[in-house]
């Protein structure tokens, strides 16, 4: 069974990159760009959430706290991605591991495939 990892970036380059590298090491990939289009859809089935912080209309540090308060997405990896590491200290969200932009493609991959083992 493929691995699901559900991507929520509002940077078009930034998603489409990650999209097609995960979609090559085998993976499937659902991606957002927008808060309310992540929130019309469930995602029980997902592997691993990979969440920004800064959205157009939304915060990726308030959608990993509901995504942990849920029963049915408590126990999936999230990982996060900012260029700004002071508001992922100063939340009640913990995740998984945290990607400081700009990243590498191989080290983002390879801590993905790491949490979904």
């Amino acid at each position: 069974m493929k691995k699901t990892v559900v991507i929520l970036e509002d940077d078009t380059d930034i998603r489409e990159i990650i999209e097609y590298i995960l979609r090559k090491e085998g993976m499937e990939v659902k991606s957002y760009n927008k808060a309310k289009s992540f929130w019309a859809e469930e995602h029980s089935d997902a592997s691993l959430f990979l969440l920004d912080i800064r959205l157009p209309d939304g915060n990726g540090l308030e959608i990993c706290c509901d995504l942990r308060s849920r029963q049915e997405t408590a126990g999936i990896p999230i990982v996060m991605m900012s260029a700004h590491t002071d508001r992922i200290l100063n939340s009640d969200c913990i995740p998984a591991d945290f990607i400081r932009k700009p990243f590498e493609i191989d080290d983002l991959v390879s801590r993905i495939k790491h949490l979904i083992r």
